[in-house]
Order: structure tokens, then sequence, then C-alpha cells
């Protein structure tokens, strides 16, 4: 008997798109960076764009400054084990400071020192004030989401740093034991199962065995997840869901707003813009988000660069 498949979902081909993709360490922040430039010109927010295109370009040269051994790998991990139990590999909520984030963020804050605005200035001059302990007392508040009291100017760049180790960390593990990171059913499908952290946005894949198929994206690893379309990635409710854009944005950028939970995410569809990069055209859409809050929608994931101190929803 062949499984029925609701309109509009899309699954995976038996055995042959990943369930998880890794990020391409080489080039996930450079290419970053050039989106970021392409999407700031003439954009009402342009100075900022080109700023976090900076910021794009120090992970970058952070990362590969990094070789296998910066990172330690949990002692005894056992990748079966954990996804058994339902738990991320490299769990953001259990980890422990190394001394080589301290190291990456102050590679970053030298590399972006001379192109960040004036509060930027003074926020890189605090966290150069702070000793290790309250370095580690802010990353954690990045990791565990409490963002609502954060400070705007400081906390992306320590985000900034988090996501240069974390996308190490998870790009540690050899390709074939991502077929590995999935459970059946997945205990928690919108949290990263690398890391556990909530996505930022989703993006619709073009090419191969992943045409058509939707993949969250980590705000901390850089890791994507597949998640079926019509679907929402907070409460897993398939109805009530609407798909909100901008007027003139040609199609490549919807919301999709939950009436269950009142969540939304944002979806790019590559078909729309092959160019599109979750985390750079999340910003550069902030607009969405404003029409998204007047109707009482909240974020469903963090942009860890853009911190408005507001309600985002329980994704916990």
């Amino acid at each position: 008997m062949s499984a029925v498949i609701q309109p509009g979902e899309i699954r995976l081909p038996a055995q042959e798109a990943p369930f998880v993709r890794a990020a391409d360490r080489k080039h996930v922040f450079r290419r970053r960076a050039d989106r970021l430039l392409q999407l700031a010109s003439d954009h009402p927010l342009e100075p900022f764009l080109m700023f976090v295109a900076s910021v794009a370009r120090a992970q970058q040269a952070a990362l590969d400054r990094l070789d296998a051994g910066s990172v330690s790998l949990p002692p005894g991990l056992s990748l079966a084990e954990q996804r058994r139990r339902g738990e991320p590999v490299f769990s953001a909520s259990s980890w422990r400071p190394e001394p080589v984030w301290h190291e990456v963020l102050a590679g970053i804050l030298a590399d972006v020192e001379t192109a960040a605005p004036a509060p930027t200035r003074a926020a890189i001059d605090a966290l150069r004030n702070m000793d290790r302990a309250e370095l580690d007392t802010v990353a954690r508040q990045v990791l565990d989401g409490d963002l609502a009291m954060a400070d705007p100017a400081r906390t992306p760049l320590v985000a900034a740093a988090l996501q240069v180790y974390w996308t190490q960390l998870a790009t540690a593990l050899p390709v074939e034991d991502f077929g590995v990171i999935r459970s059946d059913p997945e205990p928690h499908p919108g949290h990263c199962p690398v890391c556990g952290s909530a996505p930022v946005a989703s993006v619709v894949q073009i090419g191969g065995v992943q045409q058509g198929l939707r993949y969250l994206h980590c705000s901390l690893c850089e890791s994507e997840w597949h998640l079926v379309r019509v679907k929402c990635s907070n409460c897993e409710a398939t109805t009530g869901l609407e798909y909100l854009g901008l007027e003139g944005d040609q199609g490549a950028i919807k919301a999709e707003a939950c009436r269950e939970c009142q969540s939304y995410l944002k979806i790019f569809y590559m078909e729309k813009d092959f160019d599109v990069d979750a985390v750079a055209d999340d910003l550069a859409s902030l607009g969405l988000d404003l029409l998204l809050a007047e109707e009482g929608h909240l974020r469903n994931g963090p942009n860890l660069f853009f911190i408005p101190g507001e309600e985002t929803a329980d994704t916990r």
C-alpha cells in the first residue's frame, strides 16, 4: 500500500537526499559576505548590510585559521546512540566554553574594527575589556536564546564568533556520519539535529534529488536539515498556514505564518533567486518581519545579527 502524501507535502526520495547538510566550510561565510554586498546596493539598510558583510568576511578568515584539532569533540561521541535518544550531536545547551572561542572573537573584533560604526566600536572596546568569564556569560545568553535584554551592539559580535566555533565543530564530523544524524520520527523537527538551535529561515532547494525540498538553516552551526513543506516548524501544524510576502519581491521570499501558534519562519525559494542565503536574505527582508509583527506573529527563530529586544515565539 502506498503512503498518502498530503497536498503540498514533499517527501525525501528514499535513500537519496540527505536529511542533514553540513555547511561548506571553505566558503560559507565568504558567500554570505558576497550576497550581503549584492543585497546592500540601493537598500534602505545599506550601511548595516555592508557592515555585516565585513563581519562575514572576518568569520571566514577566523574559520580558515582553525584546524581539525582546534575544537574538541565530545569524548566517546556516539552519533547513533545520541540520535536514538533524540539528542543533538553537539548540544549548545550543554556547551562547556573552550578558550579557542575567545581567540576567534578577538580575531573577528580586530578584523571589523575599522569598518564598524561608532556604536559598534564602543561595543568592541567593551568586549575587549571583559574577562573570559564575562564573555562566557554573554555567550551563554546567546546560546540559551535569552535575547530580549541582550545588547544589540555586542551580542551579534559574540554570536559571530560562536557561529564560527560551531561551524568548525559541525564540519569536523566525517561526511558519512551525517547520514546517522536522524531519528524517526524526529523528536524536535524544528530544532537543529546537530546543535539543537532554532532555525533562522528555510530554503527550498533546486537541482538533483533535493529539487523542491525545504531545508531549515541553523542560526548557529550553519547546518541544514530537511522538513516537509506546508508544516509549521514550531508547532508542526499542517493546517492554518499562510504564506505572506512583500509586494514586488517576485515571490522569492515568503513568511510561513501559523495561525495555531502565531509564529512564523521565512522561506526562500532558490528557483526564484539562486544566490539566496538564509542569513543575508533574512536581514535584507526585515520589512516583512515588521509586517508580521503588526499582525501579531512572533518569529520562530533568531537572526543573531539583528537583536531587536522583542519577544519571539517559544521554541522550546
